[in-house]
């Protein structure tokens, strides 16, 4: 897939844009003065596959307590900052990767000329964050309101303003909850920077809705080849946006995290309890701590006599299943004829013979 060039900056040791794969963040949901839950949560959510976590830093106290969880951390820890500049300044001070600023409320152009001061010493990026609720109210007025090209014009004058104090270490977000304005926002953005971009679509939600949401909006940009780094909002365990991020990049063949499953949705012509063997066959594969062994693998899972062993052959490993019996499959070519019961443990024997530790 062509990628829309951008400059490359680094986040600790975390490369985001200029060709760099697009990393997945998250936003921690505890108090950030509180460093012992907050490392544990950045512990669980490196765990998960996360690669940049954002904490809320709302007072000094906050600032304070970054500098041991930025220490502690295995993962950048970018300073999420609203308000007040100085605690940007603070933030950098405790050891921050990276800061976010929000040009609806960070204040003056000599306000974010100390930010860029600071950030220059330390020579970490800064995350001009535009969001739908927060835009300037002049930025509304002048622009016809929120939409798309208020968004994007408040990002860019924040980021001109960045790079006239010297420093063209920026990355740009311009965040809505309708994926078609922050699609059309993005667009706008690429066509007049080079800036990395940072992917979201903004307070979208809990469950469902918003994974859909998200992903319309994300995955479009991602398809057109704009993004460098992307977060999922969800009203939810910050885990879950890790691991609908690491999908969604999947999907759209950007990364390769795990095995990749395709089945039929099921039919009345559906012979065997497809939906789960499916459910057992990708929680003992892509729910797996070592699923990466099989990132990229295509595994298919037909109930279908229709379009099930074409699937299964294009498959790199795959069975097509009928009321009593299935076809197993390896690169195109039948292997062998199964049971039903013995399909699961005929799968992870092939899958054996593709892992990398097996050669």
């Amino acid at each position: 897939m062509r990628r829309e060039a951008t400059r490359q900056l680094e986040l600790g040791a975390v490369r985001v844009g200029g060709g760099a794969p697009v990393t997945v963040q998250s936003m921690t949901t505890t108090d950030t003065r509180d460093s012992i839950r907050t490392l544990e949560q950045i512990g669980r959510l490196a765990a998960a596959g996360c690669e940049i976590v954002r904490c809320a830093v709302p007072d000094a106290e906050a600032a304070r307590s970054l500098e041991e969880i930025c220490r502690g951390s295995s993962i950048p820890v970018v300073a999420d900052i609203h308000f007040d500049f100085r605690l940007a300044l603070a933030a950098i001070e405790a050891g921050a990767a990276g800061i976010r600023i929000n040009p609806g409320n960070i204040g003056a152009a000599w306000k974010v000329a100390e930010v860029v001061k600071a950030s220059r010493g330390s020579g970490i990026p800064i995350r001009v964050g535009v969001n739908a609720g927060s835009l300037r109210d002049e930025d509304a007025r002048r622009f016809g309101g929120v939409n798309a090209r208020s968004l994007a014009e408040s990002a860019l004058r924040e980021a001109d303003l960045i790079e006239k104090n010297g420093y063209d270490r920026v990355k740009i977000s311009a965040k809505a909850f309708d994926p078609g304005v922050t699609v059309e926002a993005y667009r706008i953005i690429s066509e007049r920077t080079s800036a990395p971009l940072h992917l979201g679509i903004t307070e979208a939600g809990p469950g469902l809705p918003a994974i859909v949401r998200s992903a319309a909006g994300i995955g479009a940009l991602l398809l057109e080849g704009l993004g460098d780094t992307i977060r999922i909002s969800l009203t939810a365990d910050p885990i879950e946006e890790v691991e609908v991020g690491k999908e969604l990049l999947q999907a759209v063949g950007l990364r390769k995290f795990g095995p990749v499953i395709v089945s039929c949705p099921t039919c009345g012509r559906t012979e065997i309890d497809l939906v789960s063997l499916v459910g057992r066959i990708r929680e003992r594969l892509c729910l797996h701590p070592e699923a990466s062994r099989w990132a990229g693998v295509t595994i298919a899972v037909m109930g279908c006599v229709v379009n099930g062993p074409g699937e299964a052959r294009q498959a790199d490993v795959g069975v097509a299943a009928g009321k009593d019996s299935a076809v197993l499959f390896r690169s195109g070519r039948v292997v062998r004829r199964l049971s039903v019961p013995e399909i699961i443990p005929a799968l992870l024997e092939e899958l054996e013979t593709l892992s990398p530790q097996k050669g």
